[in-house]
């Protein structure tokens, strides 16, 4: 793993927390992306080495919907970048880790991405993620 690449937060609503998340990092979201697989929208901001990702459910039945009826809003994963996230996936297989998808899956800002089972890392949400590289001519 190579550094932490984001923190995800489960909010109910992005229209009100972009606004109070640029007031508090003194930064503008740069970015905001559906991820139609997953039933969410993120926004995303720039934060020194690391970035903020908000996610907010876009149906009743996603992840988020069901994490924040569960836990409320608040921090639901830290993002960790990883050169190779077909190799980290199997040498955390082969260290006992649980994986929450047996391939890397297209998540938001341009990334492969695999989760971590939360009780096998102390309750704490892991994602795993790998920029999306298209080869030059493609």
């Amino acid at each position: 793993m190579e550094k932490v690449e984001h923190i995800g937060i489960a909010v109910r609503s992005l229209a009100s927390s972009i606004p109070l998340f640029e007031r508090l990092l003194h930064s503008p979201c740069y970015k905001q992306e559906s991820v139609d697989s997953e039933q969410v929208t993120t926004a995303f901001f720039d934060v020194g080495d690391t970035k903020i990702e908000l996610l907010e459910s876009s149906g009743p039945e996603g992840v988020i919907s069901r994490f924040i009826d569960k836990k409320g809003e608040g921090v639901h994963h830290i993002a960790f970048r990883v050169a190779d996230i077909r190799q980290e996936m199997e040498r955390l297989r082969k260290e006992g880790f649980e994986l929450l998808s047996s391939e890397p899956k297209r998540g938001a800002d341009n990334k492969w991405v695999c989760f971590l089972h939360p009780r096998d890392t102390s309750g704490v949400l892991i994602e795993l993620c790998q920029e999306i590289v298209i080869p030059e001519g493609s």
